[in-house]
């Protein structure tokens, strides 16, 4: 199921986007990947048995991987573009939306955390915390707020039954 915009007149071009600002998804996670990395070959700091990382963390990095491409499929299925600097031109109520406002974020951070237990990284897990922080506090409020404008009480309906992560 999907919800199309209310007619409340002609947005204006700031709020026809959800994301306008520096903080890209992908760039954060990429950029706490990589800082994850870099602090873990300079100074190895594991946190699990050797014996447990691979099997805990591959299945998890499937999950993510398979998450990430049902939700993106289940995006432009409905007709919506996937990148936040697009408008949004529905609400996408089905596939992994009826359980998850955020799949694509909950995918990302899965598939770090299983990276981070694959390669048995606590600077990985540390660096994923700050990606979330920043994801939840930051774009994903800013993406509510554009959304809100957008479609009003149709999101807030969607909003109120469905939850942010999980």
């Amino acid at each position: 199921m999907t919800t199309r915009p209310q007619s409340c007149g002609p947005p204006s071009a700031a709020q026809d986007v959800a994301n306008l600002g520096l903080i890209r998804p992908p760039l954060v996670y990429l950029t706490s990947l990589v800082s994850g990395a870099v602090i873990q070959l300079a100074t190895p700091f594991p946190f699990l048995p050797g014996t447990l990382a691979v099997p805990l963390g591959a299945p998890l990095v499937v999950v993510a991987i398979a998450l990430f491409a049902y939700s993106v499929t289940t995006f432009r299925a409905a007709g919506t573009p996937v990148p936040a600097r697009k408008p949004t031109t529905v609400i996408v109520r089905t596939g992994p939306y009826r359980f998850s406002r955020n799949p694509i974020y909950l995918a990302f951070s899965l598939l770090q955390l299983g990276i981070s237990i694959w390669v048995n990284s606590v600077w990985l897990l540390a660096t994923l915390a700050g990606a979330a922080a920043l994801i939840h506090y930051v774009v994903i409020r800013r993406e509510e707020q554009y959304l809100e404008r957008r479609f009003g009480a149709q999101y807030l309906d969607y909003k109120a039954s469905v939850r942010r992560w999980l």
